[in-house]
């Protein structure tokens, strides 16, 4: 069949580093248009299309255990003999619905082609089951929804280009990138259906990857819980408090379910969480969690709290670019709180603080204390405060250099960084 056209997403995803590729990340954030274009650039690159195999794990169709995979290889010899399966690129999307699947996956590097690729919606891909069964064979990529230079793209709008009419065209769609998110399939799909159709994403989410896979019986207590996290983003997990409400409520259940579904919504890449920063990795571990959540706009989709709160939606946007970029990334807290410390691999972490609007200045005043506060009691030289209005500012309090900038230009400008 003739491969499914998309704009590009920008990941450079290589085929030729003879590892394990893997594509992690939530339902319907584009993985596999990622795999139809390396396809595209396969078959660009003269490789026949029988030397290509995809298979979709999502087909209801497609009954396989982890003893029946080996049929795809029974199959394929069957249908070509004349080909070597090591000159095979094999594709496995949304593969973890498959219990063991990790055998099967090494069995085909180890013995027959170094060309393999996967894709799940679980977290743990990236650490958990890989590093039991696969550790060294792979090298993996997190695909989170669009980025803000993507959803541009997406638009056919060039942000490069500095004219008032790209400016004014590039203000309104963060607006609706700010509120709506960035799930590729919404972006050319009409207002009027959007929620319904994030809230389907959500439905999915807790039926396939919760309820089946992590076996939830008490479905009632688990979409509760979920509504909630979704409620508290950008603040502090209180499961002891959800609990309470849950028995004030008539629920009977063990407070062990909670942890144990706050733990599977992270795996599942429905709520992020980021930890306190500490040099002490153990202080680290035993913080409180602050929670995050995947997409703005399905965190709208699920509550209307956030429809014009537009500060905590700000916060949970930044958290998501900051990610994206592969930093570590943590919140500070000791009296005044910073909402961000962020780490580069290598280098020394940076303190970020998200603020909707400075105009007002008071707030503008308290936004910085905090951030020079954080500064201070971790020894760091610099920061930024990230703002919604055009606000553009470098100072230097006390030794500590920061920047005020907006947001479409940290977004847009990686630099900034």
């Amino acid at each position: 069949n003739e491969i499914n056209q998309s704009v590009e997403r920008n990941f450079d995803i290589p085929f030729t580093t003879g590892k394990i590729i893997t594509l992690v990340g939530p339902r319907r954030s584009g993985k596999s248009f990622l795999f139809f274009n390396l396809v595209k650039k396969l078959i660009a690159k003269g490789v026949e299309k029988k030397q290509i195999v995809y298979l979709n794990f999502e087909d209801e169709r497609l009954d396989f255990t982890v003893n029946g995979l080996d049929l795809i290889l029974q199959a394929y010899r069957e249908l070509y003999p004349d080909k070597k399966l090591d000159k095979c690129f094999f594709f496995f999307d949304e593969i973890q619905n498959i219990k063991g699947w990790e055998k099967f996956i090494r069995r085909v590097y180890d013995n027959y082609s170094k060309n393999v690729f996967v894709t799940g919606s679980n977290a743990n891909l990236l650490s958990k089951e890989i590093a039991t069964a696969l550790r060294g064979r792979t090298l993996s990529f997190e695909i989170l929804p669009l980025s803000f230079k993507e959803y541009l793209k997406f638009n056919d709008l060039d942000f490069r280009k500095k004219d008032a009419t790209t400016k004014a065209k590039i203000n309104k769609l963060f607006s609706n990138y700010l509120v709506q998110g960035g799930f590729p399939e919404l972006l050319h799909i009409d207002d009027a259906f959007k929620t319904k159709i994030l809230q389907e994403y959500f439905d999915v989410m807790i039926y396939r990857d919760l309820i089946q896979r992590y076996n939830f019986t008490n479905f009632s207590v688990v979409k509760y819980f979920l509504k909630r996290l979704a409620a508290n983003t950008c603040s502090y997990v209180s499961l002891n408090k959800i609990y309470n409400e849950l028995r004030s409520q008539g629920y009977k259940l063990d407070k062990n379910l909670l942890y144990e579904v706050y733990e599977a919504a992270q795996s599942i890449y429905l709520s992020v969480s980021t930890k306190k920063f500490s040099y002490s990795t153990l202080k680290q571990e035993n913080s409180d969690s602050k929670a995050y959540f995947i997409d703005n706009g399905l965190l709208n989709a699920l509550t209307f709290k956030f429809s014009k709160d537009y500060g905590h939606l700000l916060e949970n946007l930044v958290y998501l670019e900051l990610r994206r970029r592969g930093n570590k990334i943590f919140y500070y807290k000791n009296g005044k709180e910073c909402d961000f410390i962020v780490q580069k691999k290598d280098e020394s972490p940076t303190a970020v603080q998200v603020c909707y609007n400075m105009q007002d200045i008071e707030t503008k005043n308290r936004e910085i204390k905090s951030l020079l506060y954080a500064c201070e009691k971790l020894h760091l030289k610099n920061g930024i405060i990230i703002t919604m209005d055009g606000q553009h500012d470098q100072k230097t309090v006390e030794g500590i250099s920061f920047k005020v900038i907006p947001v479409v230009k940290f977004l847009l400008e990686e630099t900034e960084l």
